[in-house]
């Protein structure tokens, strides 16, 4: 799609679609509220929609997108925080079983915080992929003298790590996983060889799911 006339074609096949064929599940969704099988954190990047890649319906994922799929450490400075407030609608208010980081090859954000893309002082993005700063720190100390394709795809792995360790640090999130309440998961979308993987924490890697 190219332009806003596509955009509202592809909105009438979306209510031909769901409202007129499968109107029931919507007037659910108005009716009773929205109940999500799990939250996922996910990439601004076009090509990365959760719901599609995941091929979920309407209601099922709490999705939160910013750039390069990340959380931020739980802090209260007096800024705005978007992704921490959605994490607490999510967990506190919406009570999902799951939170899925889902990370994904290519990534824009992650390329230009190796590459040294996001030095501006005056860039949101520069401040924001400092989230991921220890992760850029620990691969270019680990992969010095790697390609950029495996620097790049070890950087968005190690990333999503960052990103768990963050989620601990909310005191209603790590409260509810060591009650058994929540599980936390690192996915990896690999988008050049259309596979999932998710991070084994007893064997530190991803794996294909």
């Amino acid at each position: 799609m190219s332009s806003p006339k596509q955009l509202i074609e592809g909105f009438r096949r979306f209510r031909d679609r769901h409202f007129a064929e499968d109107g029931v599940l919507f007037k659910d969704l108005t009716q009773f509220g929205q109940a999500p099988k799990a939250l996922v954190v996910a990439c601004c990047d076009s090509r990365v929609d959760p719901a599609l890649v995941l091929d979920c319906a309407p209601g099922d994922l709490f999705v939160i997108r910013n750039v390069a799929n990340l959380v931020p450490p739980a802090e209260n400075q007096g800024h705005y925080h978007g992704t921490s407030a959605a994490l607490e609608f999510g967990v506190r208010n919406l009570g999902v079983p799951h939170i899925i980081v889902l990370g994904h090859a290519q990534c824009g954000g992650i390329h230009a915080l190796l590459e040294g893309g996001v030095a501006k002082d005056d860039s949101f993005i520069s401040e924001w992929m400092g989230i991921a700063d220890a992760a850029r720190q620990q691969i270019e100390q680990k992969f010095a003298g790697a390609s950029d394709k495996i620097r790049h795809r070890a950087c968005e792995q190690q990333a999503i790590l960052v990103s768990l360790n963050n989620l601990m640090t909310f005191t209603w999130i790590r409260e509810r996983v060591e009650q058994g309440r929540l599980t936390l998961h690192g996915w990896y979308f690999d988008i050049e060889g259309g596979e999932l993987m998710g991070y084994n924490a007893a064997l530190g890697q991803f794996e294909t799911l």
